[in-house]
């Protein structure tokens, strides 16, 4: 991989959109060498001593070699497959082993938008590193990201804020998915899903179906909403609503009959839900 550093120039625009890059680099630090480069600017150049705190986010992504990553709450291993999260107003410090040297793959971003992609739990100063492994979907979103600062035509921050959006996105779904791996639980979940999507007009048996598959329905609730966000019975009524949109717009039958079709107790219960998730009543949302 080619070696780079490159320090960005924002335009109002850029800070409008909401994320903008900083910086980007790839390095690769041979073993027995200085560590920082002397390349870095006053802003970003630290000393082992003395650390240093940004002011904006990092994402750093080691694809060879090991190290160590420190800041307040403890000292951290790094390897090659490790995703180093540097947050602004944080002090930390980084090097690779002085016997190994490693590969450095970085992005520095900021903006009102990446603020808050950045609240999610995962990114916090108590789990600076991730280890997500050596993944091509990440270093390709890197390599993207790189060619796009490297050439910097007009527009090239707003593509890259996408691609930022999208690295962060597969890191949340790659910690959500590591609770799952290889576990019964996952395919209990999907045939759970499958059954409700294929028989929405019912009203599905959460609760006998936990029973059918030999785990308590506190558990299996629990596990559900890691898994897909909501708790079954959430899922099950928007899997309704969605249905319930499709035959408002492509059917003549009565908000009463949709009602019907799809489970409800009562049109009055089935417009209330439908009002609550749509902020709209049925008839409004057919007029529309």
């Amino acid at each position: 991989m080619k070696q780079f550093i490159k320090y960005l120039t924002t335009a109002s625009e850029d800070v409008n959109w909401g994320i903008y890059l900083n910086t980007a680099g790839s390095l690769t630090i041979p073993p027995v060498t200085e560590y920082p480069p002397k390349e870095h600017p006053s802003g970003y150049y630290f000393t082992w001593e003395q650390g240093r705190v940004l002011q904006e986010y990092q994402l750093n992504y080691i694809t060879k070699g090991e190290g160590v990553f420190e800041n307040k709450t403890g000292s951290f291993p790094v390897k090659a497959g490790s995703l180093l999260i540097i947050l602004p107003g944080v002090w930390h410090r980084y090097k690779p082993n002085f016997q190994t040297g490693w590969t450095e793959n970085y992005i520095g971003f900021s903006g009102q938008a990446a603020k808050n992609f950045m609240q999610h739990q995962l990114f916090s100063p108590e789990q600076p590193v991730i280890q997500v492994g050596e993944r091509e979907e990440i270093l390709d979103t890197f390599l993207k990201i790189f060619d796009l600062v490297g050439m910097e035509q007009p527009g090239f921050q707003h593509i890259a804020s996408g691609l930022i959006i999208k690295l962060l996105g597969y890191l949340v779904a790659f910690e959500k998915q590591k609770e799952f791996s290889g576990k019964k639980i996952a395919e209990v979940i999907e045939e759970a899903r499958f059954k409700m999507r294929s028989e929405v007009g019912q009203n599905f048996d959460l609760e006998m179906f936990a029973v059918e598959n030999n785990i308590g329905y506190s558990w299996f609730r629990r596990m559900f909403k890691n898994y897909t966000g909501l708790s079954p019975r959430q899922y099950c009524l928007q899997l309704k609503i969605i249905r319930a949109k499709e035959l408002l717009l492509s059917t003549n039958l009565s908000v009463k009959e949709i009602s019907y079709e799809l489970g409800f107790d009562s049109i009055h219960y089935f417009s209330r839900m439908f009002k609550k998730k749509t902020e709209k009543s049925p008839s409004e949302f057919r007029g529309q």
